[in-house]
């Protein structure tokens, strides 16, 4: 009978155990996409330009069409979401020894400068959850994430992966505020 209890005990721990790992994953997920976007975006010559606006001709023979930065123009934007979270395989799980949480890092640098990876677990699954993970996100928040990230705004990850969103709000612990 002692065993039974003991079987019961971890059924009990188990699904908490399961909801905090899909948590930590998400949350993770979320920070990840935010970094490889703003990454992304960097990378961008700030004079390229996209037109905007409309190509048919006005009654006075004039055309309204604008050019606006390509970086964070929705097309850039909607276009760096489709190929983003192909970049979760260059992540790995780091497991903090005092919380058990895991979050995830970058285990190539964008640079190629040498990386510290101790405690880091790299494999297939952790990067393929991630990738599932990044790929579920981005495609929900597609509109979220397009309107933070379309004009330089501050703390996105926090904003959207937390105040937003609450996939990290096991992360934060602070009070929701209207944004």
């Amino acid at each position: 009978l002692p065993t039974l209890g003991l079987a019961v005990a971890l059924a009990a721990l188990l699904p908490a155990a399961c909801a905090r790992r899909s948590q930590d994953l998400h949350c993770g997920a979320c920070r990840a996409l935010v970094d490889e976007l703003e990454w992304e975006i960097a990378q961008v010559d700030p004079r390229k330009t996209i037109q905007m606006g409309s190509f048919r001709i006005n009654p006075d023979g004039s055309q309204s069409v604008v050019e606006v930065p390509y970086a964070r123009s929705e097309a850039h934007l909607t276009e760096l979401l489709e190929r983003v979270c192909e970049k979760m395989k260059e992540y790995g799980e780091k497991v903090d020894p005092s919380t058990h949480r895991k979050s995830y890092v970058r285990v190539i640098s964008h640079d190629g400068t040498k990386m510290d990876l101790s405690g880091v677990k790299i494999d297939g699954d952790v990067a393929s959850s991630l990738k599932f993970a990044c790929e579920s996100i981005a495609e929900e928040y597609e509109d979220e994430l397009i309107e933070f990230l379309s004009h330089e705004a501050d703390n996105v990850k926090d904003r959207l992966c937390s105040k937003r969103t609450d996939l990290c709000d096991h992360a934060l612990h602070m009070p929701h505020d209207e944004l």
